[in-house]
């Protein structure tokens, strides 16, 4: 009998598929730090024979592959593998899964929200009246027909575009492969990342975590941005540059941020994009949606399964 290992916090809470586990005859290696992301040290102490990892955050280290020696296939709840060593894996015969395009619509819906509530300040208005009882009025900015800046036209990317075409936005994207398709079906202009950081009154970033990605937006890129832009991040933490972002948003350069990821997850009390009005951050919720999980969640689980019946994945990462 095969031995699967669910560290996702999600995946567990989905009813109907832990069911379809028990079906397919395995058994489950219960995960005793359910509720947190797991670092090297805690997946060593619960890898040994384990053969299958239906994952979300986690770190998968050269040491976890080392030690996990029945390990067959890592199925990602999701779509970043950042966190995972693929090269180890490739090295100690063990297939890297993930599930793209599960989750595009429930992050270009979040990502089109945190848009519209930096530009009318909705979160700020809301503090306001709850925790003063101040009811004034509060001037915000318009996203009708505003400039749009797409970093990322891929399958969540091509998702925001879509729904901003809806408020007549016009639409700039850098996107190294790009679907001409869509660029010409959605009237999309494709730039270069000066010229989208200069034009775009609003900024979304839809790029997975890269070595090219890492650091992406930070003092010198924050500096070529219109003034008064605002910056959306629902893709990785790691692409901005915490520090260069709050110099940007308290020099003025920028009017808001709203993030809904950071560089380090969860992040200390102290993190000084707290203190500021015009953040709104979010706890990395943007895939989140029962229709989203669902999908994600069968998708794994049939990556999983078909790992262990010696077939092909639906999406396998490493070769």
């Amino acid at each position: 009998m095969f031995k699967i290992l669910i560290t996702s916090r999600i995946f567990s809470t989905l009813k109907g598929l832990m069911a379809k586990i028990k079906d397919e005859g395995l058994e489950v290696a219960y995960n005793p730090y359910m509720g947190q992301t797991l670092n090297e040290e805690n997946l060593l102490e619960i890898i040994d024979g384990v053969d299958a990892c239906l994952v979300g955050d986690d770190y998968f280290t050269y040491n976890v592959f080392k030690k996990a020696k029945s390990l067959k296939v890592i199925a990602k709840f999701g779509v970043g593998v950042d966190r995972i060593d693929l090269k180890a894996a490739t090295d100690h015969n063990v297939i890297v899964t993930n599930t793209p395009g599960m989750n595009k619509h429930a992050v270009a819906d979040m990502t089109i929200g945190l848009m519209l509530a930096l530009a009318r300040k909705i979160v700020f208005a809301h503090n306001k009246v709850v925790n003063e009882c101040l009811w004034k009025v509060f001037t915000g900015t318009e996203v009708y027909a505003k400039t749009l800046g797409i970093l990322g036209l891929g399958l969540i990317g091509r998702e925001v575009a879509r729904r901003a075409s809806g408020f007549d936005m016009k639409i700039l994207a850098c996107e190294p492969f790009p679907n001409r398709e869509f660029i010409n079906k959605f009237n999309i202009t494709l730039v270069n990342l000066e010229e989208l950081l200069r034009e775009s009154d609003f900024i979304s970033l839809n790029l997975p975590s890269l070595s090219n990605t890492k650091g992406m937006i930070n003092k010198e890129t924050l500096s070529l941005m219109k003034p008064g832009a605002f910056l959306v991040n629902t893709a990785r933490g790691n692409i901005i540059d915490d520090d260069a972002l709050y110099h940007a948003l308290t020099s003025g350069k920028l009017a808001g941020a709203a993030l809904d990821v950071l560089s380090i997850e969860p992040p200390p009390k102290e993190h000084p994009l707290f203190k500021l009005e015009n953040v709104i951050i979010t706890p990395h919720i943007a895939a989140h949606t029962y229709e989203s999980q669902l999908k994600t969640g069968t998708v794994a689980l049939e990556n999983v399964f078909r790992v262990l019946r010696g077939e092909k994945p639906l999406y396998q990462i490493n070769n």
